[in-house]
């Protein structure tokens, strides 16, 4: 079992202390998430894992050979090979083994070699390693991971260069996958997935053995994936066991804990504040003045962690309207020869929670831009019924602002003239506190844009939300808010979404888009519609055959009955490392809770 040991690891810039004395171990079968605010330091952690960003200090100490593979969030760039010459780089470090193999072969030719013995073990070592790579099924492997994460049969031939940054992030994310490493370190995979991709994900994760941390923003992907999750908050490292749910209500609990000492310790350091004031010029109080003003020197203000932060806000209540909010018609809309909606006809009515999800590149967007009347060039009909009033959040918000704005000017162009007392108490709810408010629109993140963007909405009463990809860049807490704003919402929405978990809480109907293919409704219960979208993805379970390495079209009854015994001997040796590794975390767990019992004793 390969094990990974974090100790110690520190990072600071400037004043600040980015990571401060984190540690964690991993091993073989850790299903692990690494939760935190944005710029806390999350991807900043990985890469010093992964040995691409250095640390004031650290130690880092693996199992001897384990290998170790990270997944940036962003900023790849491939050029210069096809899809399946860079996907097969992955396997550059087994060519090196199979040189290796070839020296030692030839040194055995040599009856009076030294040490022949130790050759022939080395030389049995390096051919497992080489089987359990899956090298010789590289061809196999390289089309089952491409076509799971969504790539056309002929894909694999064309250029990396010709894909954009959401494809080239697929890419990347194949390659990781074969390399098959000890551990791996995804940042953001779910990214630029769409639905059938991230179920697939999730299936072939399920079959990988080595230890695993992700950083995501779909809690529904997490809570299928893992069974632990790492907080990072100021520098520190805080380990929560059970899944991100599970962390969400203990975190919660602790919030509310929290909360209720800031409240004291903000009572007691304005009843400090004012003793000084009152006694500052007092002879016969300048020293317990002084011994004041030290005392509030050293208080460390109680914080809440920024993405556990509630945002506060609501709806307001829809205009009157007819039952009948939206009729489509024979819709077809085509980009020169390639037609990507082809007469589609459905009925949205009053209160309905409707989403639309399907693989990227399905029409899902040009739909919702069709129907919220921003794109007027397709054959067919939309009738809006009575007084219908639209509220369009575009997945390019950006396109939609100008980023010469600030953010508080930008909200005004939404805003009327009796809204204006209210804008800084708004933008405060949203997240926007302080100078934030005077920052421009160009150097907001990608949150703070969707966040902004579903405030301008919120100005402007609606009784059908025509939503594309809302939760984009938003992390979880802000999704869950969102989530309860809408759950209370009065009107009707239509959505574009693959998070899972959105759709699941609030979908009453489903339409799901695939290219080639007829458009399918699914009334209500997301659980059939992920059943039904589980039997239209055909995954194997890739790692057990690279394992065994004897996969062949002609295999006979003897070979195939061999192949399930190794199995079995796999998976129950599996089994028993599992046991040890849930033995372990619970050791670990109830040594930090006697360190702390101690700490705060």
């Amino acid at each position: 079992m390969a094990t990974l040991q974090v100790k110690d690891i520190n990072l600071a810039f400037g004043d600040r202390d980015l990571l401060s004395g984190v540690s964690f171990t991993l091993s073989s079968g850790s299903r692990a998430a690494l939760a935190g605010g944005n710029g806390c330091g999350k991807s900043t952690l990985m890469k010093i894992i992964a040995g691409l960003t250095q640390a004031d200090s650290k130690s880092v100490v693996t199992t001897k050979g384990a290998r170790i593979s990270y997944l940036p969030q962003s900023d790849i760039v491939l050029t210069g090979k096809t899809v399946r010459e860079e996907v097969e780089n992955a396997f550059s470090g087994i060519r090196e083994t199979l040189s290796e193999i070839s020296d030692i072969e030839n040194s055995l030719t040599d009856p009076a070699v030294a040490g022949r013995d130790s050759l022939l073990e080395r030389l049995h070592e390096k051919h497992e390693e080489v089987l359990a790579s899956g090298y010789y099924e590289r061809d196999r492997l390289i089309s089952v991971i491409l076509k799971g994460l969504g790539f056309a049969d002929g894909d694999g031939r064309r250029l990396c260069g010709e894909f954009s940054g959401g494809w080239q992030m697929r890419i990347a994310l194949a390659k990781v996958l074969l390399e098959n490493p000890d551990f791996m370190f995804l940042d953001e995979p779910t990214n630029y997935l769409d639905i059938e991709a991230r179920i697939w994900l999730k299936n072939y994760l399920k079959t990988y053995s080595g230890g695993l941390m992700i950083v995501s923003h779909d809690q529904f992907f997490l809570d299928e994936t893992v069974n632990e999750v790492y907080e990072l908050f100021n520098g520190r490292l805080t380990r929560y066991a059970g899944n991100y749910t599970k962390y969400e209500t203990t975190r919660q609990e602790e919030i509310e804990r929290l909360q209720k000492a800031a409240e004291r310790q903000e009572k007691e350091i304005e009843k400090t504040e004012q003793f000084i004031e009152r006694f500052r010029y007092k002879a016969t109080k300048s020293r317990q003045v002084q011994s004041r003003i030290k005392m509030l020197e050293k208080v460390e203000l109680v914080e809440v962690p920024s993405h556990l932060r509630k945002l506060k806000f609501s709806f307001p209540d829809p205009p009157h309207c007819g039952n009948d909010v939206l009729t489509a018609e024979n819709i077809v809309k085509s980009y020169g020869e390639h037609t990507v909606i082809d007469n589609l006809s459905f009925l949205i009515r009053k209160g309905e929670r409707f989403a639309v999800t399907g693989r990227n590149g399905a029409g899902k967007s040009t739909l919702l831009r069709i129907l919220a009347g921003e794109d007027a060039a397709f054959s067919g009909s939309v009738r809006p019924g009575a007084g219908l009033k639209i509220g369009y959040f575009a997945q390019d918000n950006e396109s939609h602002m100008d980023k010469s704005n600030s953010v508080i000017d930008e909200l005004r162009t939404a805003a009327t003239v009796a809204d204006e007392p209210r804008l800084r108490s708004m933008l405060g709810a949203f997240l926007f506190e302080g100078d934030d408010i005077e920052k421009k629109v160009a150097v907001l993140s990608g949150g703070e844009r969707s966040r902004l963007a579903l405030l301008k909405i919120l100005l402007r009463p609606a009784n059908l939300l025509i939503l594309d990809e809302p939760t984009n860049h938003l992390d979880i807490n802000s999704k869950e808010m969102l989530l309860d704003a809408l759950d209370v919402f009065k009107g009707t929405i239509v959505f574009v979404s693959h998070d899972s978990y959105f759709i699941k809480r609030l979908a009453t109907r489903i339409l799901y888009l695939s290219a080639g293919e007829r458009p399918e409704f699914f009334e209500g219960d997301y659980d059939y519609f992920a059943r039904k979208l589980e039997e239209k993805e055909q995954y194997a379970d890739i790692r057990r055959a690279s394992a065994a390495g004897t996969a062949t079209a002609g295999k006979s009854e003897k070979a195939e009955k061999l192949s399930y015994k190794e199995q079995n001997r796999r998976r129950n040796r599996l089994a028993g490392m599992k046991r040890d590794a849930e033995k372990l975390l619970a050791d670990i767990a109830a040594a930090e809770k006697e360190m702390a019992e101690t700490d705060a004793a």
